[in-house]
């Protein structure tokens, strides 16, 4: 009785509407849906909530990344040569199976995941194929040398691209029982990725680009076997909601530039500019509450410093000269207190305050010049040791989550480390007393203070 009601008064409303010869008029399809809910409104989706560019989000910023990466390679990869440049461990090997393993482990133990467990096959195959057939394509197209030489097929790493489809595996399969199955994919997928780069097997861009490609290609297999089956998962229905304390703890892969406050060898006279570099490095955080944490993080940091150009009037016409000092890197480590605000369920703030040390790589100061007889024309004239430092970290960070489990994080940190620097000079030096004495046992206290600006991908447990 009260739709007869209610549709004989929407009709009488229409017929005045038309009677009085209004410009307006109203939606005759939303109208009719108030009286029944066979005829749905059509209610545009917003760009950034469309499924496919939810989807698209993570191999878009590691293939952007990638690109952004690729002229500093050499530099990057220079950092390792100085911090481990005897590294080789052959784990990454087998690393990059472990997520895939996890997922038929689970469905044999009779864990309910997405799907059962022959069409978590078929999608998981159709995966492999797409990644495949991309990785191979570009390796023996580009040709691009791998940083030991060995071969020219290092772009993108195949490791890599492995590791990220596994993980992704894992993700589709038994994200949504709970997130914790993703952190760990992704994590065994980063340390694999790690690996590729510490054993010197393939530069920085190519593990970003492997990972993108691994990515993108699970997306796409489950999207073809999804097609054929008519609906998104057998097991859908089980899963109604991701299991959690809903509390915000996370881990993040973070990526960012790093801007120098200070002049970083202002004692030492080897630079004049403050130093542009990047950081790069895990976080994450365990809240006891809905605002409260403790956290932590691991990051890399490093700052080419520019020559200086100098004169010398020595009589013998020496002329000009540059001063190459190599680049600072800083490998740093904090723990401490994290705040959490959530301003909507998509929005999330948060502060932190940590304490720690970094570790340092030594590096070396050279003399370059048109008169100097080598290959080069560089003559090494020093090295240079921090020592590890006290350092304390402050940041901010703004996220948006494209679900429960995932986020896109905008952050910014303060560093300061207090570094002593001790200069060795060439054996030339110490073979004369008074120089080696003078020079020998030069000492730099610095203070090296740096605000990095960047992005996280980060996932909730």
């Amino acid at each position: 009785m009260k739709k007869i009601i209610s549709a004989a008064g929407l009709f009488l409303h229409l017929c005045c509407y038309h009677a009085q010869d209004t410009v307006q008029s109203r939606n005759l399809q939303k109208d009719i849906s108030l009286i029944s809910s066979d005829i749905p409104v059509d209610n545009k989706t917003p760009f950034f909530k469309k499924e496919w560019v939810k989807k698209s989000v993570a191999p878009s910023i590691l293939f952007t990344t990638a690109a952004a990466t690729w002229g500093e390679k050499e530099n990057i990869r220079e950092v390792r040569n100085r911090y481990l440049p005897t590294f080789k461990a052959k784990y990454d090997d087998y690393l990059q199976y472990a997520p895939a393993v996890a997922v038929y482990g689970l469905k044999l133990s009779g864990v309910k995941g997405r799907n059962n467990i022959g069409r978590a096959t078929l999608s998981y195959v159709t995966s492999l194929a797409i990644m495949g057939i991309v990785v191979n394509s570009i390796k023996y197209t580009a040709k691009v040398e791998r940083p030991d030489g060995s071969k020219n097929n290092s772009f993108p790493s195949g490791h890599s691209a492995m590791a990220f489809t596994n993980a992704s595996f894992l993700h589709k399969e038994y994200g949504m029982v709970n997130p914790a199955y993703s952190i760990g994919g992704y994590s065994a997928a980063t340390l694999t990725a790690l690996g590729r780069n510490l054993n010197n097997r393939h530069w920085l861009p190519d593990v970003l680009a492997g990972a993108g490609i691994g990515i993108i290609s699970t997306e796409l297999g489950y999207f073809f076997i999804d097609k054929i089956y008519k609906n998104k998962g057998d097991n859908l229905s089980l899963l109604s909601k991701i299991q959690g304390n809903d509390y915000p703890s996370f881990l993040a892969i973070k990526l960012g530039t790093a801007l120098g406050t200070t002049n970083f060898l202002k004692e030492s006279d080897l630079d004049n500019k403050k130093q542009v570099g990047f950081e790069g490095g895990l976080e994450g955080a365990y809240f006891f509450s809905k605002k409260w944490g403790i956290g932590a993080d691991i990051s890399f940091s490093s700052f080419p410093v520019k020559p200086l150009r100098e004169t010398l009037d020595d009589g013998e016409n020496f002329g000009d000269y540059s001063i190459i000092t190599q680049s600072l890197g800083f490998l740093g480590a904090g723990i401490g207190p994290y705040f959490s605000h959530e301003f909507s369920d998509k929005w999330q703030f948060t502060l932190k305050a940590t304490a720690g040390y970094a570790a340092t790589a030594s590096g070396k100061v050279f003399i370059k010049s048109d008169s100097i007889d080598t290959p080069t024309h560089e003559l090494p004239i020093a090295r240079y040791k921090p020592k590890p430092a006290f350092r304390w970290n402050a940041g901010t960070s703004l996220t948006y989550k494209f679900n429960p489990g995932i986020g896109l994080t905008l952050y910014a940190d303060y560093n300061q480390i207090k570094s002593t620097i001790r200069y060795h000079f060439s054996d030339e030096i110490k073979e004369n007393d008074e120089l080696n004495e003078e020079l020998n046992h030069v000492i730099a206290k610095e203070r090296i203070n740096y605000i990095t600006l960047g992005l996280r991908l980060t996932a909730y447990f």
